[in-house]
């Protein structure tokens, strides 16, 4: 009786105790009583429910950061209808499976093609207040239907205002007004080190938010698009991540999560991002002109090789080989010539050839621009005037990777005439020697020259016929040979040595 006595007690005293106390508090008091109510000291918590101080929340935490980027980021679900012809399938040829679709093997007629929906999940940035969305190409290709999500869990349907599928970048509108634009800085201004956050729907379990820094920057030459200059992170990018904001330490879109680098699949630390310098050019371009337009120069060039770089007497590999240049394009007008070096483009340093592709491709036609090239050890300064790159047109090419280097010796040329020009599909502007042989275990053959390929120039020298390529390769003093060559419409330059080993 007595200890009942004392629960009572004790539940009068803490609901004295309880008035006019907060929540947190409340549960504090309640956990004291307990442990006091059964004597054990088993809930005698040592609680602290007060949240981080702003004190250290501003030295640990990023949770202001991703507050203002987070609402700016949206999911996207887009569908398109594929339409499939069963009669281009070998399964619904056999008799069998033609059965069992309630078909008779032998009636002779044409199954009817049958569609079927497809949908893709993905991610997207709000960049202006009245609804533009900048995304990737992939995640809305051939959409029929796009919905937009909102961190609020709101639901718009969108449209496609365009894409860019050479840089992997598409822009989508909603009809809204006052949406939480995301703040656009200078992508160029970004540094190895500098600590990122890839904001996105991976795998569709909603928003999240990874964290890293950035790997590297202007990256490319991995063949996902046309145009590479990518951002790469550690940040964790996933399936369902592409076209979400990669944001800086400020909260501010430095880039468009695009794709990642993987054996499994799901993100093994190495992830791209087209960089926002060049998707806002992209959106700039399609607003103005409804479509991107780009800066030609009408040459074609290649990676300057550590043996190329030694050939055009060059201190170091930086710079972009001109393979050859197109007649009556702008770079023809400026005097640009085959075996010039660029490695200045409007005062810009130009590190290799993709990097002096992207300078011209991101420039608008019309503009005039200065080139500084090496040609035969001399500097000289080029200006030009940009044309507007054609629908179909080759801003430059990038050599296949040949060890390549010197003698002659293993290689059969012939002369030029309308049949081999049919049979390799040579164009009659092109001059030279005809390779038809090259034994597999020369050095020609280690450096990539191939049957069909045809030699223009032996060390700076043209060669018009076979019996001058002969003679030429006579006269070689040195185990290395410099050579210009047509192969399958492109035109490059390419070292042959003594002592080139086969190919891995």
């Amino acid at each position: 009786m007595a200890a009942a006595v004392r629960k009572d007690a004790n539940v009068k005293w803490m609901k004295q105790t309880m008035k006019g106390t907060k929540a947190a508090e409340w549960v504090v008091a309640a956990a004291v009583w307990m442990g006091w109510a059964l004597g054990t000291g088993a809930a005698d918590f040592n609680l602290q429910p007060a949240p981080i101080s702003d004190a250290t929340k501003a030295r640990t935490s990023f949770a202001v950061v991703v507050k203002k980027a987070a609402s700016s980021v949206v999911n996207i679900y887009s569908s398109k209808t594929v339409r499939m012809d069963p009669n281009l399938n070998p399964f619904f040829s056999d008799p069998f499976f033609r059965r069992f679709f309630g078909e008779e093997p032998d009636s002779g007629r044409a199954r009817q093609p049958r569609t079927r929906r497809e949908q893709s999940l993905g991610s997207g940035v709000i960049v202006t207040e009245n609804g533009y969305i900048l995304t990737n190409h992939h995640v809305v290709e051939g959409a029929d239907e796009i919905r937009v999500v909102f961190a609020d869990r709101r639901e718009m349907v969108a449209k496609i205002v365009g894409t860019d599928p050479q840089t992997e970048v598409a822009i989508i509108k909603v009809d809204a007004r006052r949406l939480p634009a995301l703040p656009i800085t200078d992508s160029d201004n970004l540094e190895v080190g500098d600590v990122v956050f890839a904001i996105g729907n991976p795998f569709g379990v909603g928003q999240t938010v990874t964290m890293g820094i950035v790997s590297a920057t202007g990256r490319g030459g991995f063949g996902i698009v046309d145009y590479e200059d990518f951002i790469q992170t550690d940040a964790s990018i996933n399936p369902g991540n592409s076209g979400g904001a990669l944001v800086d330490a400020e909260g501010r879109l430095v880039g468009i999560n695009t794709a990642i680098l993987s054996r499994s699949g799901g993100n093994q630390g190495i992830g791209f991002a087209v960089p926002i310098n060049m998707a806002r050019a992209v959106m700039d371009r399609i607003l103005k002109d409804g479509k991107v337009v780009r800066g030609y120069l009408g040459v074609s060039i290649q990676p300057l090789t550590p043996d190329l770089a030694e050939e055009f007497g060059l201190k170091n590999g930086s710079g972009a080989l001109v393979a050859a240049v197109s007649p009556g394009t702008p770079a023809e007008k400026a005097g640009l010539k085959e075996g010039d070096v660029v490695v200045e483009f409007e005062g810009k340093k130009v590190e290799d050839s993709r990097q002096l592709r992207l300078m011209v491709a991101q420039t608008p036609p019309g503009a005039q621009v200065r080139f500084k090239v090496m040609r035969e050890g001399k500097e000289r300064q080029v200006s030009a005037t940009l044309a507007e790159l054609p629908a179909d047109g080759i801003a430059s090419v990038e050599s296949p990777d040949s060890k390549g280097n010197d003698v002659l010796d293993g290689i059969t040329v012939g002369d030029l005439d309308n049949r081999t020009r049919r049979q390799f599909e040579i164009p009659s502007s092109i001059e030279g020697a005809l390779v038809i042989e090259v034994d597999p275990d020369s050095p020609a053959f280690n450096a990539g020259l191939r049957v069909g390929d045809v030699i223009i120039e032996i060390n700076r020298r043209a060669v018009a016929n076979a019996d001058e390529a002969v003679e030429l390769s006579e006269r070689l003093r040195s185990n290395r040979a410099l050579l210009r060559v047509w192969s399958r419409g492109i035109t490059r330059y390419v070292v042959v040595e003594e002592t080139s080993k086969p190919k891995p």
